[in-house]
């Protein structure tokens, strides 16, 4: 009896330390005062951006859509200029046809609108000018269907976490890539996400989540690099209370807000919860 209690407390007395550390490199993690990314110029061609844009389905689409179209056609500076981002990455979900159509007619919209803009100054660069402009639409699991049972959620959870972080890592290689011959062409510059936006749905909810744990073990130098910077839109209909995939974010996203002032969080408690207005 005496060498079990020994044994339990020498292994408490040993697990402290770890866990700890454990609890400290999560916090560090998740800090807002992390390094941001160094670089030349907003489109430095040897510096492409990398915008990844999560879809939900129904609302979810329609409101994410309207929020980008009313930023890329507000007046500047707070304009979205899609020339900004060498490339897009839009997630959907596999059986979801709808919002891949939508992603796909408003990056028609938005190359038109910035190249018109182009010609209207009188640049003699177009946004083309800058190196390959491109997007690319990807289907992952559902995190959780519609009426889903909750005994087998778990499992579509992981199976969407391990297409997320597929999708986060396609083509990222680490920083010393002088003595790597044989690079695929689609994904020579790319890197991880620059941003990584998202509303609601599950799947983005799991997409934040897929980027917490590449940059809590440094993957491919996913946390020295900077990158992955989250933003967790709420959405316009939540209005004396956040959502579930809100209430889970607001704790480790780079900036979570909200479009009602009733769900800032100097009111509402902790967490990282902004009113800057309505977005939709």
């Amino acid at each position: 009896m005496a060498y079990v209690k020994a044994l339990i407390i020498t292994t408490f007395l040993l697990s402290l330390p770890l866990t700890y550390l454990l609890v400290w490199r999560l916090q560090y993690t998740l800090s807002l005062t992390r390094p941001k990314p160094i670089r030349h110029g907003r489109r430095n061609p040897r510096e492409p951006t990398h915008l990844l844009i999560v879809l939900g389905s129904g609302g979810h689409t329609a409101e994410m859509i309207a929020m980008l179209e009313r930023a890329v056609n507000s007046p500047s500076p707070q304009q979205l200029d899609w020339r900004d981002f060498a490339h897009r990455t839009w997630v959907v979900g596999e059986d979801d046809e709808l919002s891949a159509t939508r992603a796909k007619e408003f990056e028609e919209l938005a190359t038109s609108l910035t190249s018109q803009e182009t010609a209207m100054r009188g640049k003699v660069r177009a946004y083309t000018d800058h190196g390959p402009r491109s997007y690319e639409i990807k289907k992952v699991p559902r995190a959780r269907a519609i009426y889903q049972s909750p005994l087998t959620s778990p499992f579509s959870v992981v199976r969407c976490f391990i297409a997320c972080w597929s999708i986060l890592t396609h083509g990222v290689y680490p920083e010393d890539v002088s003595a790597m011959q044989h690079i695929p062409a689609d994904t020579k510059g790319r890197d991880y996400p620059d941003i990584i936006l998202v509303n609601g749905p599950a799947t983005g909810t799991v997409m934040v989540l897929a980027s917490v744990a590449l940059r809590f073990f440094d993957y491919k130098g996913a946390a020295t690099r900077f990158r992955m910077r989250t933003l967790y839109v709420e959405s316009w209909a939540r209005v004396k209370r956040l959502s579930l995939s809100g209430r889970i974010l607001a704790h480790m996203v780079d900036r979570c807000l909200v479009q009602w002032p009733l769900l800032d969080a100097k009111k509402t408690g902790p967490g990282r919860a902004e009113f800057q207005g309505c977005f939709v």
